[in-house]
């Protein structure tokens, strides 16, 4: 049975849709102050736009593209006790816009961390296993950066915040030997200049002297993930190419699951539980490009995981390996008090 410590995971993480208003507009609903926020505009094609809290607002990353960190005014302003305020920019706020916003929390405050060879500043959410790193490179093989977790990794995404660079994943499925990125629609690639071909321990990520990881005088990002029973997941499954596909279990009824195919070429599929709120999940965004939303492959979000229902490639494929990330809606089972009930699917 997957107990989880957390009974509440919309304190941690949450979906909100909102509606654009082309002037300052305050989302709320989060639930949290939110530490890392996604935007995407969900009726038009602009760009993926990312804001957390250590880097501070009106500082824009661009999750489907390899651009440097910009500041703009028009976008994110604000972070509020329930959620945030956008400025008029499309991306993230135009008029008739819908937009939807991925929220996580971290520490709601920083910390030094010496505990790797790189001094970083950390937002770390131990109970939540989630935290934001900030750190300058220095391109040294075998370098190491403090992630405040605690426990290992298994999710790891890095930016380089001063040069175009791709977007650098780590995923425990596929290996420390090995890159995929976000960006990209690419298979997996060997790569020993990403993570030095070290695993991440439970207090340091080991970095390599790639410059998308780690170039010298750099100004870098990393969003790191440790799996919490019952409120997040980092695994993979294998395709069948059918529409009755694959059951994955998570122990928790999703509330946010992104799939990459890492044996060839395909997009980042993003699918939550605000859009369409209902089974079957097929409104998808893709974290790789600018795209609308579009009706694609469809998923079922079930009380303890989720089920494949379409036969497409991308996230289907016959003997081909997917990698998720999937944070809950509800745990299966939120304690072992003796007072938990099972949650129902949808």
């Amino acid at each position: 049975m997957a107990y989880s410590s957390i009974t509440k995971p919309t304190d941690y993480f949450n979906t909100v849709l909102y509606n654009g208003t082309g002037s300052s507009n305050s989302v709320t609903g989060v639930g949290f102050q939110p530490d890392w926020v996604w935007l995407k505009h969900r009726n038009g094609a602009n760009n993926h736009c990312a804001y957390d809290a250590i880097r501070g607002v009106q500082k824009t990353l661009h999750p489907d593209l390899t651009n440097a960190e910009s500041t703009d005014a028009n976008n994110l302003t604000a972070f509020g006790t329930d959620g945030f305020t956008v400025g008029s920019g499309t991306n993230v706020n135009g008029s008739s816009g819908t937009y939807v916003s991925w929220n996580w929390l971290g520490a709601n405050g920083t910390t030094s961390n010496s505990d790797g060879s790189i001094t970083s500043t950390v937002s770390a959410n131990t109970t939540a296993g989630f935290s934001i790193v900030s750190f300058t490179g220095n391109a040294t093989a075998g370098a190491t950066i403090g992630h405040g977790l605690g426990v290992t990794p298994k999710w790891v995404i890095v930016k380089n915040r001063s040069n175009a660079q791709n977007w650098f994943i780590y995923h425990e499925e596929i290996g420390a030997t090995k890159v995929i990125y976000l960006d990209l629609t690419n298979a997996q690639q060997t790569l020993t200049q990403g993570w030095n071909d070290t695993a991440p321990t439970s207090s340091v990520v080991s970095l390599g002297t790639e410059a998308g990881t780690n170039q010298s005088g750099a100004n870098m990002i990393a969003y790191c993930f440790a799996e919490k029973k019952g409120y997040s997941k980092f695994g993979s499954y294998i395709g069948n190419q059918s529409t009755a596909g694959p059951f994955v279990f998570t122990g928790f009824r999703p509330a946010f699951v992104m799939v990459k195919r890492t044996d060839s070429t395909s997009d980042w599929l993003m699918c939550d539980n605000k859009r369409p709120g209902f089974n079957p999940i097929d409104d998808k965004l893709f974290a790789n490009t600018n795209q609308a939303e579009d009706p694609y492959e469809a998923f079922d979000f079930v009380s303890n995981g989720f089920k494949v229902t379409s036969a497409g490639t991308g996230h289907n494929a016959s003997g081909a390996n997917m990698i998720y990330m999937a944070f809950a809606e509800n745990p299966f089972v939120g304690n072992d008090s003796g007072t938990a009930v099972p949650v129902t699917a949808r």
